[in-house]
C-alpha cells in the first residue's frame, strides 16, 4: 500500500483547490455580542475552549454546565467558571503562557454553532463569582475572554455528522469506559472497581471538590 501523499504549503495553493469564501461568510464575523450571541450563550450548556502554549502544542476542553454558564460580562467579554475536574489544568497552564484561545458554544438539537475567538486570562476572584454558583460550589477560578472575533458557524457538519440524530446513535457499540480504562491506562483498581467509580458516586460528585 503506497503511502505517498501530495502536502499543501501555501495559502495560494490552498485557495487553488477550495476557492474562495463566499462574501456572506467573510462578512459574518463580529467584534462584540449581538442580543443573539447573548440569548444563545444563555441557552448554550456546552463549549469547547482550544489553546495552545507558547511552542504551539495545543489542547481542546470541553466545558459544561447548565444553560447560561458562560456568562456575559459586556458586549466584549464572557467568563466560564471552572468547576471539579482532573485537575490537569492543560488549556489553564496554556493560557498563562499564549493567551489566544477559540470557543464554539452548542445547543443540543441546533445544527449551528456560536464561534469566539479573543484573549483569555485566569481570575481568582471577581464579583461576579456569586452568579456563577451552581448546586452550591463557587468556582475557584474562571476563564475571562476578550472577544476579538465572533460569528454562527454553519451547520453542515453536525447535518452530515447527524449528531443530534437518535437513530444514529450507537452508545454501546464500545465497550464501557472503565473497560476501556483499564486497558489503555496503567491503573490498579479492576473493572469492577473502575464501573463502581464510574457510575452513580461519578455524578454525584460534579460539583465536590
Amino acid at each position: 500500500m503506497s503511502h505517498e501523499s501530495t502536502e499543501i504549503t501555501s495559502e495560494a495553493e490552498l485557495r487553488e483547490l477550495l476557492g474562495a469564501p463566499m462574501p456572506r461568510a467573510v462578512a459574518k464575523e463580529r467584534v462584540r455580542l449581538h442580543a443573539w450571541d447573548r440569548e444563545w450563550l444563555a441557552r448554550s450548556p456546552f463549549c469547547l475552549i482550544a489553546t495552545s502554549d507558547a511552542a504551539g502544542d495545543c489542547d481542546v476542553s470541553p466545558k459544561g454546565d447548565p444553560p447560561g454558564f458562560t456568562l456575559v460580562l459586556d458586549e466584549h467579554t464572557i467568563a466560564i467558571p471552572e468547576r471539579p475536574g482532573n485537575r490537569r489544568a492543560d488549556g489553564f497552564r496554556n493560557i498563562l503562557s499564549n493567551p489566544h484561545v477559540g470557543l464554539i458554544h452548542l445547543i443540543p438539537g441546533r445544527s449551528e454553532t456560536l464561534r469566539i475567538n479573543g484573549r483569555a486570562r485566569l481570575v481568582r476572584e471577581a464579583p461576579f463569582f456569586d452568579r456563577m454558583v451552581v448546586k452550591g460550589h463557587r468556582p475557584v477560578l474562571a476563564l475571562v475572554v476578550e472577544i476579538e472575533q465572533i460569528f454562527f458557524h454553519c451547520a453542515k457538519a453536525f447535518m452530515r455528522s447527524e449528531l443530534w440524530r437518535p437513530g444514529s446513535w450507537e452508545p454501546d457499540a464500545l465497550p464501557s469506559h472503565a473497560r476501556i480504562v483499564k486497558d489503555v491506562q496503567r491503573v490498579e483498581e479492576t473493572v469492577e472497581q473502575l464501573e463502581t467509580y464510574y457510575g452513580d458516586q461519578y455524578a454525584a460528585k460534579l460539583y465536590a471538590g
